[in-house]
C-alpha cells in the first residue's frame, strides 16, 4: 500500500509541475478559485467536459442575424464567448471584482485557462454541498474533503470555444413536436422531465411539465399544465417564474418570456367581462386580464434583464362561483414558457403583446373563436399591440413595403369581424333599421347625429390599422362594426329601412393594406358593453350599446 501512495505521489508532482511552467503563482490562484467555486454542472448533470489541447479563442465566422427586427437581415460580428470557459473558469469574472480603486470591473485580460482534474473529480463525483435543482432535489456526498486537495495537483485543459448544450440548457424539440431542453438521462429524470429526441454531445431532449398549483419553475421551455383533479370554485392557481441570472441553469440573462397558450379554456366572459380571469404580473408591459378560447394565442412579456435584479412574474388564474352554465366546461390549459436571452435577434420589439415573423398568417382577438354565438365574446379592457417583423419576400431579393388584412374564412357560423355595433340613426329606430345598421362597417370616432347629436363610433371599441387603404385608396386608421372597411360612415341605405343615414359604411368586408413600417396593430375595447351616456362636463360622448360582439380574426400577408 505504501508503495502505491509513492507511486501516486510522484505523478500527480510530475504532472503538477508540467502545468505550472513559470506560471505557479497565477496557477495558484486558480486552484484556489476552484476550491472556493463548486463546478455546479459537472457534479449536478454527471458531464464531464472533453479533453482539449486548444489554448487559445479561434476567430468565429460571421452569423446571418437580424440586427433590428424590422431591419433586414445584417452580419452580426459580434465576438461570443463561451458560457462553458465562463462557468469553469471566471466565476468571479461574471460577477465582477473590485479594484484596487475599489471600481467594479471583470478580468478579461486572460485568454487562456485551466482547471484542475479535482474540477472534474471532485465536483462530479465527491462534491462536498448540496445542489439545489429546480424540482427541489438534492444531492450530497459527504468524502469528497478527503481527497480534494489531492487531485486538484493534476492539471488539464479543457476547450473554451466548445458551447456545451449541458451549460446553457439549449432549446431542442422533442419526437412529437414538444419543446424541450438539453440534459442528461440522470438530469432529466432528476427534474422529473421526460426524454424524447436527443441533442449533441449524447444528451436527450428533456421535456419538463408542472401540473400544480402554486409552485415556482427555473427552467426554460417548461409546461404549466391544469391539474389532473377537477378545478373547484372559487379557487385561484398560480404559477411563479424565478428569472435570476445567478442561476446556473439561466446562466444566459433573461430579457423576455414568451407564453403560448398550446390549450386554454375557462368559462366565457358576462357581457364582455372575465370572471374567470387569467392575470400576469411582474412583467414591464401590461397584458390585459383574459379567459374563454385561447388556444394558439401567445403573449410576450418584457422584464428587467435577471443580469441586473431577479425577478418574479407571476401568473394566476381565478376561478369565480356560479360563472359556467350546462354543458359545463372544463377548465384546462396547458402553457408553454420560453425564457427568452438578452440579445438574441428573435426577441419582440418593446411593448408588444404579440408578435408575429413570418410573411402571412392569421391574428385574432383572445377568445375569438369559429363559433356561432348570441352572447359577447369580445373582451373588455383590452389594450396592445401587436407587431409584425418585415420580412423578406421570396419572389424578390427585398423587404416587403406593405402589409395586407382580409378577414379570415369561417365554417361554422362565427363572425369574422365585430368590434362595437353600429347604431341607426336618431330618426330611424326601427327594429329593421337596427338590424340593418349592425352590419355596417365604421370607421373614425364620432358622427353627427340629427337627433342625438355627436355620438360615439370607434371611439371606445377599435382596431387601429395606421394608414390602411383599400384598393380605391380609400383609407382610414380605426376600424370598428361588423365589416372590415374604410368606406366612409353615412354613405345611406335603402330607404325603405332608414329615413336617413345611419354612422355605418357599408356591409362587405374588403382586404386593407398599409405600407406604414413598422408593421402594427393596436386592438383597444372599454370595460362595458352597456350604452354610455353623454356628460358634457367630463366630455364623455355617447355611445349606443353594443350587442354580441366577437373581436376579428384577420389573415396577413406582407407583400
Amino acid at each position: 500500500m505504501s508503495i502505491f501512495y509513492l507511486l501516486l505521489s510522484i505523478i500527480l508532482a510530475l504532472q503538477a509541475s508540467q502545468a505550472c511552467d513559470g506560471a505557479s503563482q497565477n496557477e495558484g490562484q486558480y486552484a484556489i478559485g476552484r476550491q472556493q467555486t463548486p463546478n455546479y454542472f459537472t457534479y449536478a448533470y454527471g458531464y464531464t467536459p472533453n479533453l482539449w489541447n486548444v489554448l487559445y479563442y479561434q476567430p468565429r465566422l460571421p452569423t446571418l442575424v437580424y440586427a433590428n427586427p424590422y431591419e433586414g437581415r445584417t452580419i452580426n460580428r459580434t465576438p461570443v464567448s463561451s458560457p462553458q470557459f465562463r462557468t469553469n473558469f471566471q466565476e468571479d469574472n461574471i460577477n465582477g471584482r473590485e479594484d484596487e480603486d475599489g471600481k467594479n470591473e471583470a478580468n478579461t485580460d486572460d485568454k487562456e485557462d485551466r482547471f484542475a482534474l479535482g474540477g472534474i473529480i471532485t465536483e462530479n463525483f465527491i462534491n462536498t454541498r448540496p445542489v439545489e435543482f429546480n424540482s427541489g432535489l438534492s444531492t450530497f456526498n459527504p468524502w469528497g474533503q478527503k481527497i480534494k486537495n489531492i487531485v486538484n495537483l493534476s492539471p488539464v485543459s479543457v476547450n473554451p470555444n466548445v458551447n456545451y448544450q449541458v451549460a446553457t440548457f439549449d432549446s431542442c424539440t422533442s419526437r412529437n413536436g414538444d419543446a424541450g431542453i438539453c440534459a442528461s438521462r440522470a438530469v432529466c429524470s432528476l427534474f422529473g422531465g421526460r426524454s424524447s429526441g436527443v441533442c449533441n454531445l449524447g444528451l436527450t431532449c428533456c421535456v419538463n411539465a408542472i401540473n400544480t398549483c402554486d409552485g415556482a419553475i427555473t427552467l426554460n421551455n417548461t409546461y404549466w399544465q391544469s391539474p389532473a383533479t377537477p378545478i373547484t370554485a372559487p379557487s385561484t392557481c398560480s404559477l411563479t417564474v424565478t428569472l435570476d441570472s445567478k442561476r446556473r441553469e439561466q446562466i444566459k440573462p433573461i430579457c423576455q418570456i414568451r407564453l403560448d397558450f398550446v390549450s386554454f379554456t375557462t368559462s366565457q366572459p358576462t357581457g364582455g367581462t372575465c370572471t374567470d380571469t387569467f392575470e400576469v404580473s411582474g412583467s414591464s408591459n401590461i397584458a390585459p386580464v383574459i379567459c374563454g378560447d385561447n388556444s394558439g394565442q401567445h403573449m410576450y412579456l418584457d422584464v428587467q434583464s435577471s443580469a441586473l435584479s431577479s425577478t418574479d412574474l407571476k401568473l394566476k388564474f381565478n376561478f369565480a362561483v356560479g360563472t359556467q352554465t350546462y354543458p359545463y366546461i372544463p377548465r384546462s390549459w396547458n402553457i408553454k414558457i420560453a425564457m427568452l436571452p438578452c440579445g438574441v435577434s428573435y426577441l419582440a420589439p418593446k411593448d408588444c403583446l404579440q408578435y408575429f415573423t413570418s410573411a402571412k398568417g392569421r391574428v385574432s382577438s383572445f377568445n375569438w373563436h369559429d363559433v356561432s354565438s348570441t352572447s359577447t365574446r369580445q373582451l373588455n379592457n383590452q389594450n396592445y399591440r401587436i407587431c409584425f417583423r418585415t420580412e423578406l419576400i421570396k419572389a424578390h431579393p427585398t423587404k416587403a413595403t406593405q402589409m395586407c388584412l382580409s378577414v379570415c374564412s369561417v365554417t361554422n357560423g362565427g363572425d369574422a369581424f365585430s368590434i362595437t355595433t353600429v347604431p341607426p340613426s336618431g330618426a330611424s329606430s326601427t327594429a329593421s333599421a337596427a338590424g340593418y345598421a349592425a352590419t355596417l362597417s365604421a370607421v373614425g370616432t364620432t358622427f353627427k347625429d340629427s337627433v342625438k347629436g355627436t355620438r360615439a363610433v370607434c371611439l371606445y371599441d377599435y382596431l387601429l390599422i395606421a394608414g390602411g387603404r383599400d384598393s380605391n385608396n380609400v383609407e382610414a386608421d380605426r376600424y370598428c362594426g361588423n365589416a372590415l372597411n374604410p368606406a366612409v360612415i353615412g354613405q345611406g341605405g335603402p330607404r325603405l329601412l332608414v329615413t336617413e343615414p345611419p354612422p355605418g359604411g357599408l356591409p362587405s368586408s374588403v382586404q386593407v393594406c398599409s405600407s406604414l413600417m413598422p408593421f402594427r396593430l393596436i386592438y383597444r375595447t372599454d370595460g362595458t358593453e352597456e350604452e354610455i351616456t353623454a356628460v358634457t362636463t367630463s366630455n364623455i360622448i355617447a355611445a349606443a350599446a353594443d350587442t354580441a360582439n366577437t373581436g376579428f380574426c384577420l389573415d396577413f400577408e406582407e407583400k
